[in-house]
This record gives C-alpha cells, structure tokens and sequence, in this order.
C-alpha cells in the first residue's frame, strides 16, 4: 500500500506533466496578445468533461490559438518595420479582402472600433502610403479606400512565407479534404461574427 508521502509524490508528478502539456498553448497565447479573446473557449473545453470529443475540441482549439499566434507575430512584425498599429493591419486585410470598394463605415463595422478610431487608423495608412480616400461616386460624400499598388506590392512580398507554407500545407491535401477545411473556416468566422456582434 502506498503511504501518504508516495501519493503525494504521484499527485505532484500529475500535476508537473499537466502543466506541460499546456505550456505551447500558453506560450502561443501570450505571442498572439489574444490571450483574453480564449479565456471562454478554454474554459469551455474544460466543461465538456473528459471524453473523446471533448479531448479533440481541446487539441483544435490549441491548434487554432497556435496559428493565430504566428499569424500576429508575422503581424506585429509588419506593423512595425512600417510604423502602423496591429489594427492598422488588419483595416489593411480587410481592404484588399473587399468583394467591392470599401468605405470607412464598412470598415469600422468589420473591425468594430467608433468612426473617431477609424478616422485615425486611415490618416496613418494614407500618411504611410499604403492607402488613398477616393470619391468616386455619384454621392460626393461616399468615399472608398484603395490599396495603392505599390504598398500591396510590398505586403505580399513581406507576407510572401505566409502564402508560401499555406500553399504547402495544401499540397498535402486533396481538394475534398481542402474543401471541408474551407467550409469549417468559413462557418467558425460566422460564428465569430454573431458572437461579435452580441458582445457589442
């Protein structure tokens, strides 16, 4: 029979391994300064009590946190060799994801900022040379952003690793494979989105 100090030992050794098993996940939390956004979903993972789909929501959402934190490194990274803030970036992304022209109050929808926040994300980027205002409608007022030609270019040069393993990545894959991953991404954004727009 084990005594009082040999299962205290095994409780401790437990409790060592873990807290290693969570050590990647964290360390790419605190890389991705989105440490807050998981809170809720790590918790959740916990809820679910320890059977099979709970261990694969867990190792999903650790690999999904994993992405995200090198994404916003590679982000972080950008932002400053050009001296724009994160959120820069990404009013950037969502400028040249546009299906059509997009407006400043389209953008401050996307990234849910106030017009004042906004206002100032398109000053540096214009200041920057990375976008223009143009009025080009009918309505004076109404005006679109534009990713000028040249700054594109250097984002997709610097971005060029990005695209490059992505690339890679898919090559391991076939195109059914490849097409339930789009959808899934597809599907987790509009559930991001409606989380988003409750938390407002």
């Amino acid at each position: 029979m084990a005594t009082a100090k040999q299962r205290g030992q095994r409780a401790h050794d437990r409790g060592a391994g873990a807290g290693s098993e969570r050590t990647t996940a964290t360390e790419s939390e605190r890389g991705s300064g989105a440490g807050s956004e998981w809170t809720t979903a790590t918790e959740s993972e916990r809820g679910t009590g320890a059977g099979p789909e709970a261990s694969e929501l867990h190792v999903l959402a650790a690999q999904l946190r994993r992405m995200n934190g090198e994404i916003n490194r590679l982000v972080q990274s950008f932002a400053g060799t050009h001296g724009l803030h994160a959120t820069d970036v990404q009013a950037l992304a969502a400028i040249l994801d546009a299906q059509e022209p997009m407006t400043p109050g389209r953008l401050r929808e996307h990234l849910g900022l106030t017009s004042g926040a906004v206002t100032a994300c398109v000053d540096r980027l214009e200041r920057a040379g990375h976008v223009r205002r143009v009025r080009e409608s009918a309505d004076r007022r109404v005006v679109h952003l534009h990713y000028v030609p040249g700054a594109r270019a250097a984002a997709r040069t610097y971005f060029r690793p990005l695209a490059e393993a992505a690339a890679a990545t898919c090559s391991s894959f076939d195109e059914s494979e490849l097409a339930v991953v789009v959808r899934f991404l597809g599907a987790m954004n509009e559930e991001m989105r409606f989380v988003r727009s409750h938390d407002r």
